[in-house]
């Protein structure tokens, strides 16, 4: 099915994130004056994604310039953003973790940076750089609705924050990913099998028979699968971003995907940073310096997103936005004689 350009303009709503990614040639070939464009055409689309192996300079054809084409252009922004979420949250992290103990106890506390505070950062940017994939279409549809037609332009700063979301998407299914894989290796670290032997010891110094709390052991249980079930959902609307995937669906199959997947991940990824905090919000000893949680930080802008997606889904709002996508536009005032 021939995707609509008008209804693919109207959709705002709709995370595009192949949309600069699958029809774009990797690279392309500067004019050669002396007509040799059509000899090397085969050989330029064959590189270097598609060559049997790497190439050095001096193999590449004549009229092939590496050193003028652009170096991920498209990933520019969104990497500079990702590293100031990133660089952000790990020294919020590093303030609350290692210094404040520093401060108050005389607590080194520096063994945690490698591990326990990276993986405090990885999911706060993580779950940052996804609402930031749905935001500007939220957006988009709040501007719809005030102007009440899809036909005029959505502003500059708008139009470049779109362009992007397929690298912020892809950004932050890595960073959860590599979030998964430093929590698996909790158990390996020195310093878990100390604690843990403390803990036992502890135990049978206060002779308890049973150390079970039901109530950490739930919220574990909950914020681990919810957070599983994300990272799946997660991985498939990364999946179908691919330019051969995405160009064996119809719209109604990618659009589906891509936002109520899409949606979903960020919903399942709020809630397993929630659960994850289970009753800390109310634990004052948890507000260190008076500074909150980075959970509850770490779930601000998901949670605005969530909500204004969820007022848009209103009957209210949603009929509207569905007739001026619809291409319905409000009437405008007559002017005045």
């Amino acid at each position: 099915m021939e995707r609509d350009p008008g209804e693919e303009q109207g959709d705002s709503d709709w995370v595009q994130l192949t949309e600069l990614g699958a029809w774009k040639q990797p690279h392309a070939v500067q004019k050669d004056p002396e007509g040799r464009e059509g000899a090397l055409s085969n050989d330029a689309h064959r590189l270097p994604l598609q060559a049997p192996f790497l190439v050095e300079d001096f193999e590449l054809p004549a009229g092939i310039r590496l050193k003028d084409l652009p170096l991920f252009p498209l990933w520019r922004l969104p990497l500079k953003l990702a590293s100031a979420i990133a660089t952000a949250a790990f020294l919020y992290t590093l303030l609350r973790d290692v210094l404040q103990p520093y401060v108050s106890q005389g607590r080194n506390d520096c063994y945690k940076i490698p591990i326990l505070v990276m993986n405090k950062t990885l999911p706060w940017t993580s779950l940052t750089l996804l609402a930031l994939v749905y935001l500007p279409g939220v957006l988009a549809a709040f501007l719809q609705l005030h102007r009440g037609t899809k036909y005029s332009r959505f502003p500059a700063w708008l139009e470049r924050w779109m362009s992007v979301r397929k690298q912020l998407g892809l950004l932050s299914f890595f960073l959860a990913s590599l979030h998964a894989v430093y929590s698996l290796c909790y158990p390996m670290r020195r310093s878990y099998r100390y604690k843990l032997l403390n803990w036992a010891y502890q135990q049978v110094k206060q002779g308890k028979e049973d150390a079970w709390v039901a109530d950490d052991v739930w919220r574990m249980e909950i914020y681990v699968s919810l957070g599983i079930v994300g990272l799946a959902a997660l991985a498939l609307v990364a999946i179908s971003s691919l330019p051969s995937v995405s160009d064996a669906l119809n719209w109604r199959e990618f659009q589906c995907i891509q936002r109520s997947l899409g949606y979903g991940a960020l919903l399942l990824g709020t809630a397993h940073a929630l659960v994850y905090g289970w009753r800390k919000w109310v634990e004052p000893k948890n507000f260190v310096w008076y500074t909150p949680p980075s959970f509850i930080l770490a779930t601000l802008l998901p949670g605005a997103v969530l909500l204004a997606k969820g007022a848009l889904l209103l009957p209210c709002l949603d009929r509207k936005l569905a007739r001026i996508r619809r291409g319905w536009e409000r009437p405008r005032p007559l002017p005045e004689p």
